[in-house]
């Protein structure tokens, strides 16, 4: 297909970027305000940065995104050198939950490893170079070495019967998680409860020493916040730290197998070759993030959401119903927004993308179409069907842990609501300043 210009649709012409009227702040369900019904879409103005850390740590800009997926499904978001490390001037934003999926889903056409998945990073610390090495992520990767990769980590290790095997396991741990923070009586949502299964779940699967966790938790949390002045971190010398640290694992598990995902992979076959220490690190490096971070504040939104719709708690409470983990992460799209590269000419909307044009696909606008969801701004625990695009928007990344996050987010409310059944907020949320993960720092609540 290389030179060829590939249709996805042909509506509503664009050819320069969208002007308009100055954007203003409006409700928003992960501020404090619930939003009960149909927003009302504002302008967005020429220039304006859907990636400003700035504004999502205020709020999800929800009614700017609802005004593009009504009147310019593509739009060009500006970023300069110094706020992205890209050159490029900025990327086109695709809205539209089925534009986010046909690009998700193609097998050609579009990259993940020419500049990364990642639609921002620090421009004073992260360059070319820096964001070659990140390549070496599965993330990052493209077929057909994403292809082999992926298949290694997937095969007997994220699949439902393998998290099965874990069940009664992680059942265990959460309840012993809630009942230790209700016995403090009040605290941090956040770093009692919502980082801790994550992570000892990821310990167990993969063979991390759960005494390391803290260490890991620490590690991905200064990878990811290095838009927070909150946060005094160098995140090159935190992936470093992970980096050395999946290498060791890597060659202990190399001289003495066990029955756990490490050994699996670094005893894996591609091509005649095994998976190298370093190419384990990489997976280690990804899973703290992927794995930890994105998990952490799913479970986080939610509890959050339950507190804005006690409604929906006293029914989750009543029936715990199996679509609760999904409509969870539907409400609280972890993952703002990823990107592709083109490889080749699209036409889309009417605009040209051009081969080397980078498209951000944002997750937040795909999980709130109106087209695809019924009263999307409606936290309904019942929702179902529930296409939502929280764990990517299908194809070759779609997030191969999803079944692994279904399980942890399922078992913690079912732990809080046996445990902790009125458990109430003390305070709003804290948010991430981030451009790309909607994240909660902290939650302070009462446990009983």
């Amino acid at each position: 297909m290389a030179g060829a210009t590939v249709s996805l649709d042909a509506n509503e012409p664009q050819t320069e970027p969208v002007a308009g009227m100055a954007a203003t702040a409006g409700g928003c369900p992960f501020t404090g305000a619930v939003a009960r019904g149909p927003i009302e879409p504002i302008p967005v103005r020429e220039g304006f940065d859907f990636t400003d850390p700035d504004l999502i740590a205020d709020r999800i800009p929800l009614e700017e995104l609802a005004t593009l997926r009504q009147t310019a499904p593509i739009f060009w978001n500006p970023q300069t050198r110094e706020e992205s490390s890209f050159d490029d001037g900025g990327f086109w934003m695709v809205s539209r939950h089925e534009d986010v999926k046909a690009i998700s889903s193609a097998r050609e056409g579009w990259s993940s490893e020419e500049n990364t998945a990642v639609v921002k990073f620090d421009g004073a610390t992260v360059g070319p170079d820096e964001r070659a090495i990140q390549r070496e992520m599965i993330l990052n990767m493209d077929a057909p070495r994403h292809t082999k990769v992926r298949g290694i980590i997937g095969r007997g290790s994220f699949t439902p019967r393998a998290i099965g095997r874990i069940a009664d396991a992680l059942d265990a741990r959460a309840r012993q998680i809630v009942a230790e923070a209700v016995a403090r009586g009040t605290g941090d949502l956040v770093l009692d409860v919502s980082s801790e299964l994550p992570l000892q779940a990821i310990a167990d699967l993969v063979g991390f020493p759960q005494e390391d966790r803290k260490r890991i938790f620490d590690w991905s949390n200064q990878m990811v916040s290095y838009d927070d002045p909150e946060f005094d971190v160098e995140p090159a010398v935190a992936a470093a730290e992970i980096l050395g640290y999946g290498m060791e694992l890597g060659e202990a598990r190399k001289a003495d197998p066990g029955n756990d995902i490490a050994s699996k992979l670094v005893t894996a076959d591609i091509d005649g070759e095994l998976l190298t220490s370093e190419e384990f690190a990489y997976f280690c490096l990804i899973l703290a993030v992927a794995g930890n971070e994105t998990t952490r504040n799913a479970i986080s939104h939610g509890m959050q959401a339950f507190f804005e719709n006690p409604d929906q708690w006293e029914l989750f409470k009543a029936e715990r119903p199996q679509t609760t983990a999904d409509e969870i992460v539907r409400w609280a799209s972890p993952i703002v927004i990823f990107q592709r590269t083109a490889t080749t000419d699209h036409e889309l909307h009417g605009t040209t993308i051009r081969a080397g044009q980078r498209v951000g696909m944002s997750y937040s606008s795909a999980n709130f179409d109106e087209m695809v969801f019924d009263e999307p701004h409606r936290f309904d625990i019942t929702r179902d069907p529930n296409p939502h695009v929280g764990f990517g928007g299908g194809g070759a990344h779609y997030c191969i842990g999803a079944n692994l996050a279904r399980m942890e987010i399922n078992l913690m409310f079912n732990a809080i609501a046996d445990l902790a059944p009125d458990i109430a907020p003390l305070g709003e949320p804290r948010r991430l300043r981030s451009a790309w993960i909607n994240g909660i720092k902290g939650l302070p609540v009462r446990y009983a």
